[in-house]
């Protein structure tokens, strides 16, 4: 195992004071202003982090409109890019938070805040793995580039507009997933199912595509009724005088069958109270199954089986619109998908409309930047039985060319993405930091 590092104390402790100042500035979705598309909140992130690699030494340049932002080193040679992103999903429910999530603290030795681990503490790692080997002298065969997101969370417009305008990166990296390292990924599809409206109930639960609801309230007509079902399926509810709360597990969509969708639950115990065909999709057919196996059949090949996640149901007089995101195996045909889909659905007066699609991504094992980095994985960690893996994650990585998911999240870190109390311990931090030093050292350094 390598044990030589040049993560030294004063950088572990800069990449932590910066990390939890990048914290600090909440930078979820928001409407739009001038200069800022996603919301003030994304742009003063974006903009903070470019003031920071100018105090770092680095090139920036930010897209006036506020779309992206990218820093870079190095005079000539190819470009090695290292795409993060800035946003991250709301804070949720802050009473299932321990601490405030956007005043990031240091507690039992982790770094816990709303993006320490989705996007934002992986990023400042691999920005200051750079600046480390920078201190240490090493000196640059080649460009690096770190390309800054700020839409990753919802539906990629920035990236898009960095590819629109920018030259393309000749290898690269995405920090955004686990180690050691992801060589495909599944096709992601995110659309809605639309149906007719009703006056028996109506129902609003805005949630993200991207996560499995742990929570669904209601508290329209039949109250009494609803809670008796919840109790007839045994399902975990909190129950008042005015309303009832389902329970249940928030995971990533891409784990969908880890999790337990509140949004589902509530739904199967409604439909056995109201007569009402978009509820028959989920109480008769949908069910609780995250494969989509109950609608599609079976759907797998090498990168494992299609998951399937719904994670609104809205109900007013006019409109039904369900929310859904679907992770797709590399061999499957979307339009096969959606024309199946939809014949299904129409049972249930309803139809499929396209919302966004990013197709998958594979990038060879025996290639040259997959072998490189898969090597010092296993140096740095002694895990000599690592492989590069496949998921149902969608990364940057799939924006561009010759680019894989490389961390940070190392395989004994508890998965807090999306989720109350997001934590990164401090140790693994820095062992993150070490690895991606050596990786980018072996690849862009004499």
């Amino acid at each position: 195992m390598t044990e030589k590092t040049v993560i030294t104390d004063q950088i572990k402790i800069a990449a932590v004071e910066a990390l939890k100042a990048l914290i600090a500035q909440p930078s979820y979705n928001q409407p739009a202003e001038s200069g800022a598309p996603f919301g003030p909140g994304i742009r003063q992130a974006l903009d903070q982090m470019m003031a920071l690699c100018d105090q770092l030494g680095f090139r920036t340049y930010t897209d006036p409109a506020g779309y992206y932002g990218y820093a870079e080193i190095g005079e000539t040679g190819p470009t090695f890019g290292i795409i993060g992103h800035l946003d991250t999903v709301p804070a949720g429910d802050l009473t299932a938070w321990d601490t405030d999530p956007f005043q990031p603290i240091v507690k039992d030795g982790k770094l816990i805040g709303r993006g320490a681990q989705d996007d934002k503490g992986p990023t400042i790692a691999a920005l200051y793995a750079v600046k480390a080997l920078l201190d240490a002298g090493y000196h640059l065969k080649q460009k690096i580039r770190f390309i800054f997101g700020t839409d990753e969370e919802i539906l990629w417009r920035g990236i898009a507009k960095y590819n629109e305008k920018e030259s393309p990166i000749d290898a690269g990296i995405a920090p955004d997933a686990e180690f050691p390292l992801i060589y495909a990924e599944k096709g992601l599809l995110q659309a809605y199912l639309v149906g007719p409206g009703t006056d028996q109930f109506s129902l609003k639960m805005d949630n993200a595509f991207n996560a499995v609801p742990a929570k669904a309230e209601y508290a329209g007509p039949k109250l009494a009724a609803v809670v008796a079902a919840l109790k007839k399926h045994n399902f975990e509810f909190e129950a008042t005088d005015s309303k009832v709360a389902v329970l249940g597990k928030s995971v990533h969509a891409m784990n969908a069958p880890q999790g337990t969708n509140a949004v589902l639950r509530l739904l199967i115990a409604m439909n056995d109270v109201f007569d009402f065909k978009p509820l028959k999709f989920i109480g008769e057919l949908f069910k609780e199954d995250a494969t989509g196996e109950n609608v599609l059949g079976k759907i797998e090949d090498e990168s494992g089986q299609l998951t399937f996640n719904i994670s609104t149901f809205n109900v007013n007089e006019k409109e039904t619109r369900l929310q859904i995101d679907l992770r797709l195996p590399a061999t499957i045909s979307k339009e096969q998908i959606i024309k199946q889909l939809d014949a299904r659905v129409k049972k249930f007066d309803l139809h499929y409309e396209d919302y966004d699609y990013l197709a998958p991504l594979f990038v060879p094992k025996d290639s040259a930047l997959v072998k490189t980095l898969m090597a010092v994985y296993r140096e740095k960690t002694g895990d000599q039985t690592a492989e590069p893996t496949i998921s149902g994650g969608a990364t940057f990585a799939r924006t561009m060319h010759n680019c894989v998911a490389f961390g940070a999240m190392l395989p004994d870190v508890p998965d807090f993405m999306h989720q109350a109390n997001e934590q990164w311990p401090l140790a693994s931090m820095y062992k993150t930091m070490d690895i991606y030093a050596e990786a980018i050292k072996r690849l862009c350094f004499e």
